[in-house]
């Protein structure tokens, strides 16, 4: 695991020595190795949300030479029923809401960044990430995508150290619940703004930016105001705040079915591993830049886990979310999911997932429903549930119970009842 660990740290080294001019700032030998020592003793730690902002990476240790990092799942699965994953028709929002575990599709993340330090003590970094998924719900061509290209600084202002101030294109936003795989706020675009303003003791996010096609430079005239409050700490009680506002520009005035501004308020949660959501949108229902006209959105979710015994733990969710409007079939969501799991040593464990999710029409005399279980026998680099690179041999049975997808002509219900039965492998890394 140790030599996992160091891996990274390798790879920076190598990258560093094998550029000459890598050598023109650097101290003596022994204050390079002192730099090591400090960074061996880092690593794992600053760059564990490779998925999140700008802010999520900052690290008061500026490591040597380009930083490679990023997060994969890819693997194969043999369908043996009518559909390879579970799923439900009129689903709110994203999110695999049966559970995530052998119901996900393959992609990745890949990310490098260099760190700088300027003479007066500021600290920038640049950074550049693709993507490459299949998965319709994440990108719309299936191809490979420049998601992140931005620059930032931080130790700008003596009186606000940990203030950091960003301009370009970045994953913006996007808190998640994990077994869900559900990011119940996400706002990823290109713009500028800052993070960990300290105000005596709470710190203040503000970020201004624009949404982005996939295979676009520009914004595509849908903008939003972001804001979160954070750092409140109660005990063992976490607390943040957020405030979200989405509006668009001239470039979409003649769009009859984009609404003129939307807006989110939400407060999360955190508390000895569990993390309770409240979210309201109007115009929207995960996302301001929906600009989703006449509807609105209200989420209630608790998750989290707790440990049974030394080897065995259990995790789960259980949200509600309703979505109302003159645009929507107004339809209420709820769902369950849980995984108990058991480790029966450093490297191997069993993970069994159930999850069971409804969505119920209330103009509508239909309720669509779906059930997964899923069966994983897991080869790990750790002992614990979230170490990762992770070998997974699944099996997945489960079924969907579609009593209303669209209408026909003649009033009647489009329904659909496929079964699922996968056999399948794969790997999921973080690092």
């Amino acid at each position: 695991m140790k030599l996992f660990k160091l891996l990274p740290l390798s790879l920076a080294v190598a990258g560093t020595l094998a550029s000459a001019g890598a050598f023109a700032d650097n101290h003596d030998i022994d204050a390079m190795e002192k730099r090591l020592q400090e960074l061996e003793a880092r690593v794992g730690g600053e760059f564990a949300d490779v998925q999140g902002s700008a802010i999520d990476n900052a690290q008061s240790e500026l490591p040597l030479g380009i930083v490679f990092s990023g997060y994969a799942r890819y693997g194969a699965g043999y369908q043996g029923g009518d559909s390879l994953y579970v799923g439900t028709a009129g689903n709110i929002g994203g999110g695999n809401k049966t559970g995530r575990l052998g119901n996900e599709q393959n992609g990745g993340e890949f990310q490098f960044s260099r760190a700088f330090e300027s003479d007066t003590g500021v600290i920038w970094d640049l950074v550049f990430m693709i993507d490459h998924w299949a998965d319709g719900s994440w990108a719309q061509d299936g191809g490979v995508n420049v998601k992140k290209m931005y620059a930032g600084a931080s130790n700008i202002f003596e009186s606000q150290p940990d203030l950091y101030v960003w301009a370009g294109r970045d994953f913006h936003q996007r808190p998640q619940t994990d077994i869900d795989d559900y990011f119940w706020m996400t706002h990823d675009g290109q713009g500028g703004g800052f993070y960990n303003m300290n105000l005596g003791g709470v710190k203040f996010d503000l970020a201004a930016v624009g949404q982005v096609e996939d295979d676009m430079v520009g914004d595509n005239g849908r903008y939003a105001i972001t804001s979160k409050l954070h750092g409140m700490q109660f005990g063992a009680v976490d607390l943040a705040f957020y405030a979200n506002y989405g509006f668009k520009s001239d470039k979409l005035k003649d769009d009859n079915g984009v609404a003129d501004s939307a807006y989110q308020v939400a407060a999360e949660t955190n508390f000895y591993g569990q993390k309770f959501v409240v979210r309201y949108s109007d115009n929207a229902v995960d996302s301001v830049f929906q600009l989703a006209e006449d509807q609105t959105a209200l989420l209630f979710s608790f998750s989290g886990g707790v440990g049974l015994t030394d080897n065995a733990g259990i995790q789960y969710l259980t949200s509600y979310q309703i979505n109302e409007g003159d645009a929507v079939d107004d339809r209420a969501q709820y769902n369950v999911i849980v995984r108990p799991t058991y480790q029966w040593n450093d490297i191997h464990s069993t993970w069994l997932e159930g999850g069971y999710n409804v969505v119920d029409f209330d103009d509508e005399d239909a309720t669509n429903s779906s059930w997964k279980v899923t069966l994983s026998q897991n080869i790990a680099i750790g002992g614990e549930t979230w170490s990762r690179p992770m070998l997974r041999f699944y099996a997945t049975v489960g079924e969907a119970d579609n009593e209303y997808i669209s209408k026909n002509a003649d009033g009647s219900y489009v329904t659909s009842n496929p079964d699922t039965l996968t056999v399948g492998a794969m790997f999921e890394a973080w690092w």
